[in-house]
């Protein structure tokens, strides 16, 4: 903290958070608008000014002294991610620079006024430039510290050097930005900036404590730490423009070589890797063609090359529009292919596995499936992700081949015990569904077991799923848990194992009992009889040996269009087939096998 501050100059945008609506809502900056936050006005244009609108006003007091007003309400994120082109505009003159807020950024005065010419002309040549390249106007302040080159920004001026404690001595201390401070030293008679500086440090340091002793600093034109410059970030990009167009897959197998060696090299550069890959590519007649191909592990050189050659063979070698499976061939030869390294990490982000790096096998399974994806599209290869859900279709999520495997949501924890039961049932070893009852392409689940508990085998009992739940009705809503589970449960859900393969269209069944007559499930969940016999679709009737539910789900009873209502069974069958079935409205369904 000690030291002659640097000449700084500093770049302010005035009303940056009404400019910023404009460049992402499109709210006209030229109108009267007001952004607001906690009912209090934040900023306003300069014809909301013009109206008598001020910072600190409440929102009803601005209307009514502007009846016209357009109110916004205050977003930083929107204000940041419009400010960051202004910054990128800066950066293309001068090197180095710190973003203080949005809407003002700082840098160091002596390198630009060396290269172009003095202070005047670095100044005038940064607002010109932000001028063309983002149309947005700027004012420019140099003096010696942050603060003080931020208060010259608002009028446009440059103190000389040296001259900063006199430039701030006439300011009052309003300029601090500290109501709660300024408001004491108004009620003590300090009212400028040089009458505060004056005040031995001491002193402000014992009556007004940390904050209080470096306001006082900046008063007296001493900034509390140097600039904090922010690095560019690294253009990874290559690109190869070619003057005949590439429209065989043989010149664009060379092409995707020689740029993937070149991207591996500027990458090696800086000490980083790629897991994200995206390429672009214009064809001589303008069209654009962009694809991201992920991978779960480094891109190496070679690896690179591949996925370019194995997309551009894709785009090459597509359909000619008359019904083929594939996209659609482009009209023209490419002209430009770019590499983008979307996804980047240190290199030694990712290490190799205990045993060494990944196996043949595995290599050639992401070779083969990758150029599949290439010819066909992403979502031509894809592999289930478990996750959390009621029913066993709805724990299943398919993602596309080399993109996150993250659950559409959150899984449930492990269900409690249950209370030991006497005289349980086993249930045999799974087999096939029988022969009567056809079996529709299903989608399979990951998780496989051998055998299903049946829970309490009853003749006309229900069986409750769990403890905590009864019918919960949360369908879409985690149940509240009175302990600390960082998961919460979902009512209704069936107990472990999972079944192995899951209808996707639920075929029809019939279930009666001993005496033939049908079972039905009545809304308070009681069995009429027990199960005695199934019947799937047009088959003939199985005995069913052991069952167990139901489990009940009352799903988005809040929304009648959406609303469900159901209850599962496990039933095992005399043939050794295990099922999951579910009663809705009276019908019996076949939803899930178990293995």
């Amino acid at each position: 903290m000690s030291g002659a501050p640097a000449r700084t100059l500093l770049l302010w945008c005035p009303d940056w958070p009404v400019l910023a609506a404009e460049i992402v809502d499109g709210v006209p900056a030229t109108d009267p608008v007001a952004v607001l936050h906690a009912n209090r006005v934040v900023a306003c244009s300069e014809r909301a000014r013009a109206e008598g609108v001020r910072r600190g006003l409440r929102r009803r007091e601005a209307q009514g002294r502007c009846p016209q007003l357009t109110v916004v309400d205050h977003d930083p994120a929107r204000d940041a991610r419009a400010f960051e082109p202004v910054v990128a505009a800066v950066e293309e003159v001068v090197a180095g620079v710190e973003v203080i807020r949005p809407g003002a950024c700082a840098l160091a005065a002596r390198g630009p006024s060396r290269y172009l010419g003095g202070e005047e002309a670095a100044a005038e040549r940064i607002v010109e430039h932000v001028a063309q390249t983002c149309a947005v106007e700027s004012q420019v302040g140099i003096a010696d510290g942050v603060f003080a080159a931020g208060l010259a920004a608002r009028d446009g001026r440059i103190v000389p050097p040296g001259g900063t404690p006199e430039f701030l001595a006439g300011l009052p201390v309003e300029a601090l930005g500290r109501p709660t401070l300024t408001d004491l030293l108004r009620r003590l008679g300090v009212r400028t900036l040089g009458d505060f500086a004056a005040l031995p440090a001491g002193d402000v340091l014992a009556r007004f404590g940390f904050d209080g002793a470096l306001a006082h600093r900046l008063a007296a034109g001493r900034d509390h730490r140097p600039l904090a410059v922010r690095q560019p970030p690294a253009d990874l990009t290559v690109t190869a423009d070619h003057d005949e167009p590439i429209d065989r897959v043989d010149a664009a197998a060379f092409a995707a070589r020689t740029l993937a060696e070149q991207l591996h090299e500027r990458l090696a550069a800086h000490g980083l890797a790629c897991t994200r890959l995206g390429i672009e590519a214009v064809t001589a007649h303008g069209q654009e063609l962009h694809r991201v191909w992920r991978h779960d592990g480094l891109l190496t050189a070679a690896a690179i090359a591949d996925r370019v050659r194995w997309q551009l063979d894709g785009w090459l070698s597509g359909s000619n529009g008359r019904g083929g499976a594939r996209p659609a061939r482009p009209t023209a030869g490419i002209i430009r292919l770019r590499l983008v390294p979307a996804g980047v990490l240190a290199q030694a982000g990712l290490q190799p596995g205990l045993w060494g790096e990944t196996g043949e096998e595995r290599e050639r399974a992401h070779r083969a499936l990758s150029r599949v994806q290439g010819i066909l599209g992403p979502e031509a290869v894809v592999t289930a992700v478990l996750g959390g859900g009621r029913s066993p279709a709805d724990q299943v999520r398919l993602v596309p081949w080399g993109d996150e495997r993250l659950p559409a949501r959150p899984g449930p924890p492990p269900l409690p015990a249950a209370e030991p039961a006497p005289a349980v049932e086993p249930v045999p070893a799974a087999g096939p569904v029988p022969a009567a009852a056809p079996v529709p392409a299903a989608t399979p689940v990951p998780a496989v077991a051998s055998a299903v508990p049946t829970g309490r085998p009853r003749a006309g009992a229900v069986a409750r799923p769990d403890r905590a739940g009864a019918v919960g009705r949360s369908g879409g809503r985690p149940a509240r848990s009175g302990g600390s589970a960082p998961v919460p449960p979902w009512p209704g859900r069936i107990p472990p194992p999972a079944p192995a393969v899951v209808l996707p269209t639920p075929l029809p069944a019939a279930v009666h009992d001993a005496d033939g007559e049908p079972v039905v499930v009545s809304a308070r969940l009681a069995v009429s009889a027990a199960p005695a016999r199934l019947t799937v679709g047009a088959g003939g009737p199985a005995e069913i040996t052991g069952w167990a539910g139901p489990w009940p789900v009352d799903e988005r009873w809040w929304a009648p269009a959406e609303a469900r209502r159901r209850a599962r069974f496990q039933v095992c069958l005399a043939d050794g087939a295990a099922l999951l079935l579910a009663v809705e409205g009276g019908q019996w369904l076949v939803e899930a096998i178990y293995d």
